[in-house]
């Protein structure tokens, strides 16, 4: 129930050309205090009810807790989320033994694209693809519970 994840800015589309799957998630926060947030999430037709507790220091890994959940039931809870709901495709690329989660935002996050590979231990090597740049994790503006709250069309690039 650790999660251990590295979180990257995309460089280009490149990774579309790679991809074995896409899907659709629409997602929003339930509570998105420091100490734990609680995501509800609709991933193609099924739902998922999320618990992640704080980051570590080095923003590396986090309590997670998920349990899958009717559509009907994620429906009705994205209806009590607080404001910003978050739309994405999502991409999954295999990059050697590893795969990567490539999140395309739209709407007032449109222009913003993370990249995210879990690992195993935090000193795990991993190949980078050439599309993948600059490292951001433990950089809570990139989290999506951040997102939610300040889009990235608001930020000054």
């Amino acid at each position: 129930m650790i999660e251990i994840e590295r979180k990257f800015l995309v460089t280009s589309h490149a990774f579309k050309n790679q991809a074995y799957s896409k899907m659709h998630i629409v997602q929003g926060f339930l509570n998105t205090d420091k100490a734990r947030t609680v995501r509800v999430r609709l991933k193609g037709d099924k739902g998922v009810l999320t618990v992640k507790g704080p980051s570590t220091t080095d923003g590396l890994s986090r309590f997670e807790w998920e349990k899958d959940i009717d559509k009907t039931d994620a429906e009705a809870l994205l209806k009590l989320c607080e404001k910003g709901v978050i739309d994405k495709m999502r991409y999954e690329i295999k990059v050697a033994q590893h795969i990567f989660e490539v999140d395309e935002f739209f709407g007032d996050n449109e222009g913003l694209i993370i990249a995210e590979v879990e690992l195993s231990s935090k000193d795990e090597h991993f190949e980078k693809p050439d599309w993948l740049g600059e490292e951001v994790t433990g950089d809570i503006k990139y989290y999506n519970s951040q997102i939610s709250k300040k889009p990235y069309n608001t930020w000054k690039l």
